[in-house]
């Protein structure tokens, strides 16, 4: 059975009442329940992981590598200027699928560039809650090509 990695980063453990305007009522636990069961029927299993330290996001995509076959993350807020998880990401061959619940490009200013998104596989913006699964099926399919 394949093994992917669904990684959070910064403040997604405040869905469901960080700006709710924005990234709606669901909760980080709500999305992780969806997504394991959305996994399921794919026969995979999905393990799931969130931090808001920086380290910890970089230590969990090293360790990813010999563990998983694919990641999906929502880098958060580092999207935009952390050189070092783009690193840990351009370090691993496994593929990672960026994903964000707004669309990015479409907000403040500072939101509009990923430093991110150029090491990883692709990236899924403004779905909400399905960005996820959309970066799921994306990332069975890159599985599958490879």
């Amino acid at each position: 059975m394949k093994k992917l990695l669904l990684v959070n980063g910064p403040n997604l453990n405040r869905l469901g009442v960080r700006e709710v305007n924005v990234y709606g009522k669901g909760t980080l636990a709500t999305l992780e329940a969806d997504m394991k069961q959305e996994a399921e029927k794919m026969g995979v299993e999905l393990e799931c992981f969130q931090s808001n330290h920086e380290g910890a996001l970089i230590d969990i995509i090293h360790e990813a590598e010999d563990i998983y076959e694919g990641i999906i993350l929502n880098p958060g807020a580092f999207t935009h200027y952390s050189y070092a998880i783009r690193d840990a990401i351009a370090s691993v061959s496994i593929p990672v699928i960026e994903v964000h619940i707004s669309n990015i490009h479409g907000r403040e200013s500072f939101r509009h560039e990923s430093v991110t998104a150029a090491v990883c596989a692709g990236q899924i913006v403004g779905f909400g809650f399905y960005g996820y699964k959309l970066a799921l099926f994306a990332l069975m399919e890159k599985l599958r090509e490879a």
